[in-house]
Formats: C-alpha cells, sequence, structure tokens
C-alpha cells in the first residue's frame, strides 16, 4: 500500500501522520518536529566546497550540418547538436561551516529515539573537523562506525591521489539501545570467492565499513539531474539495517528525496526538508506526483 505524501512548507503545522516534504529551512522544521520520534536520521549537508555545485542535463540529437555552439564531432565523424534542457545549482559555501552545523545537530539527536541512529555524510575536506564536533554532542561513547563510501567517478589528478570517497559518520542516540539489523542488509560478492567455500560464495557476505557502490549512472531510472544526488543503493544498507518496518526516518538536506524513495520502498516513513523550491519540486515529481502544487518555501 502507498502511503500520503504532503508537500507543505515549514511554516505549517507539522503533524506526522503522512509522509512529509518540506520546504524551507530546516531549522525551523527541526525545531517543531516531536522529539525522540525518529528511528533513523540521515544528513547530507552541502561539503563546503566553496563554490557552486551545478549539474547540466543536455540533449543530444545527430545533424550532420551542425556547428556553432553546441556542437560537436562523435565517432566515426558523425556531428552532433546539445541543447542545454536544465541547470540546477546551489551555493556550497559557508564563512563558519561548524556553527551552522551545530544547533541542527544537536536538535537532530533530540528528535532520534532511544534506539535512534544518525548517518552524517560528508567529504574528506571537514570529515576530521565533524568528527570532533559531533563527538561533543553525542559523546565519544556514541560513536558506531566510519563507514567509506568509495566510487570511481570523475577527474583524475596526477599531482596526488585522486579523492574518490565519502565519509559518513555514524553515531546513535543512546550506546547500546541502538536499532540494528544485519541481517536485513543485501548481501554482497566476496572480492576472492575461491578462498571461502562454494555455499559461503553463493550466499555472499555482509557488508564490512567500506562499500564500493557507483554514484546515480548519468542514464539511469534514479536519475533525477539534482546535483550531488546519491545512489538508493547507499541508503538503502543504512535504511534497512537502522530503522523499523513503519519507523519515521528524516533527512533535513533532502535535495533529491532519494531516502524518501527508499523509505517508500522498504516500508518506512519519512519526513524530508530542503529550503530550495528546485529541490522541492524534484521530490514532489518523485514522490507525490498526484499531489496539490507545492507552496513557495518559506511562504
Amino acid at each position: 500500500m502507498v502511503l500520503a505524501v504532503r508537500v507543505q512548507t515549514v511554516n505549517d503545522p507539522l503533524v506526522l501522520d503522512d509522509d512529509l516534504v518540506l520546504g524551507g529551512e530546516n531549522s525551523v522544521a527541526l525545531a517543531a518536529l516531536p522529539e525522540a520520534a525518529f528511528d533513523l536520521i540521515y544528513m547530507d549537508p552541502p561539503f563546503n566546497t566553496g563554490r557552486a555545485q551545478t549539474r547540466a542535463r543536455i540533449e543530444v540529437s545527430h545533424d550532420p550540418h551542425a556547428s556553432g555552439p553546441g556542437s560537436r564531432t562523435g565517432f566515426g565523424g558523425r556531428r552532433y547538436r546539445s541543447r542545454l534542457l536544465q541547470s540546477l545549482s546551489y551555493e556550497d559555501s559557508f564563512t563558519d561551516y561548524l556553527a551552522f552545523l551545530e544547533p541542527r545537530l544537536r536538535r537532530c539527536r533530540e528528535l532520534l529515539a532511544p534506539h535512534g541512529t544518525l548517518y552524517f555524510h560528508i567529504d574528506y575536506r571537514e570529515a576530521h573537523y565533524c568528527k570532533l564536533l559531533l563527538d561533543e554532542l553525542f559523546g565519544r561513547e556514541a560513536f558506531l562506525n566510519e563507514l567509506i563510501w568509495a566510487y570511481d567517478y570523475g577527474a583524475k589528478p596526477r599531482r596526488r591521489w585522486p579523492a574518490k570517497h565519502d565519509t559518513i559518520l555514524v553515531y546513535v542516540r543512546e550506546p547500546g539501545r541502538h536499532h540494528f539489523d544485519a541481517d536485513a542488509v543485501e548481501r554482497e560478492p566476496y572480492m576472492a570467492p575461491g578462498l571461502v567455500g562454494a555455499e559461503k560464495a553463493a550466499r555472499g557476505k555482509r557488508p564490512t565499513d567500506v562499500w564500493f557502490h557507483t554514484i546515480v549512472p548519468t542514464n539511469g531510472r534514479e536519475k533525477t539531474g539534482y546535483p550531488t544526488q546519491k545512489p538508493q543503493g547507499v541508503l538503502r544498507r543504512m535504511v534497512a539495517a537502522s530503522s523499523r518496518p513503519g519507523g519515521w526516518c528524516l533527512d533535513p538536506f533532502a535535495g533529491s528525496g532519494t531516502l524518501g524513495a527508499v523509505c517508500r520502498e522498504l516500508g518506512r516513513r519519512y519526513v524530508l526538508i530542503d529550503s530550495n523550491p528546485v529541490a522541492v519540486q524534484i521530490m514532489r515529481a518523485r514522490l507525490a506526483p498526484a499531489s496539490d502544487p507545492v507552496p513557495p518555501a518559506g511562504a
């Protein structure tokens, strides 16, 4: 059964009945949500790269007479014309990144149920600073894992080792009480199946704390075109392991709504928040195509 999805602003009354997509400043929504209500919180904040994050969607068609801007030569000398269909962008720069994160992380800890878990997704530039902040807010004893998501895509510099991973820091609300169902997570192939028996090789192994997973394919079905969209396969492991069927999950920086797509697939409830009106429109199209028009963020 597909449950209803309600799209509204953060200034509207917040009730955890329908799944929610909220447009507006996440600090407003976090303050209004009920404490100890969430099995899982996934936070994928802007990475503070200091530049705008942009993803363009281009249509390419064969045109033997193509010339000028947007034209290109392909295999066998065939000429093509490209046309920009859509460009999505957001600013990824904060003068005091930790001061931006601290009140949001503090409130997220309050929103976690006693058995709840936070997955905090960050890149190598800020991971060490954020680890110290999370230790202060949650307590070092609440640290559960450092997950490494490794991928192989994009430019590869020649004067240093290419940075091809993100860091996901995992903290629990109350150490020892957290929910974790290892058997609910899809198994993966052994890297050296010949070193284990045939039965174990056929069954596969539980994932470790290093996850090898491709980014969202440019021509994949789940692609929305939103910058920094994360693949469902990465979030599926988190939701399967750290939330219970019917439990509530929260994403304060929801972007394209991947957490919502995974929760819907696995039978969980969700609250998604984003201040970017384009992100809210993408989430509406992805998760609630029959819902009412989205009100402007902050209205």
